[in-house]
């Protein structure tokens, strides 16, 4: 194995847990999840050789994922899918815990890829000047935007 391909491996092993966060929250869908991270990984190596190292790698990789997740968000919303669903979910936790998460789960579903990207950053411990970096807008924009998901996650009702 070359050693380019054995780096980029190796960056993936250690990666791997943030890049299907990423894409955990774009989708539901265990499938669907799945395509993401090809997705993601398939843009990460495409980049991979010509990455200059003028951003932490990790601000790189969180880039990288959450544009990849958006650009496939507005290519699903171009064509029309109808879900195939059984009806009952056998794994439903029926615990406080368990349903403030999905609440909050939910709610954050809700909001624009762009918004939801922030929000997710935010609810890993990332640090303003860190967001600003991955998502591309200013520190000022992120402390306003943040602001603003909040109150609108606060106003959403359960569905």
């Amino acid at each position: 194995m070359k050693a380019l391909e054995q780096e980029f491996e190796l960056l993936v092993r250690r990666h791997k847990s943030t890049i299907y966060t990423v894409c955990f929250m774009f989708s539901k869908d265990s499938d669907e999840v799945d395509d993401l991270f090809q997705e993601v990984l398939i843009n990460l190596w495409r980049g991979f050789s010509t990455f200059k190292g003028e951003s932490k790698v990790e601000t790189w990789i969180w880039r990288v994922s959450f544009n990849t997740c958006i650009s496939q968000e507005r290519k699903k919303k171009r064509t029309s899918r109808i879900p195939l669903e059984m009806g009952i979910d056998l794994f439903h936790d029926k615990d406080e815990d368990t349903r403030q998460i999905q609440m909050l789960y939910q709610r954050i579903h809700q909001l624009k890829p762009f918004d939801r990207a922030i929000v997710l950053l935010w609810l890993e411990g990332m640090h303003y000047d860190e967001i600003a970096a991955i998502v591309g807008i200013t520190v000022k924009n992120v402390s306003v935007r943040l602001f603003r998901i909040k109150e609108e996650l606060k106003k959403m009702s359960n569905h």
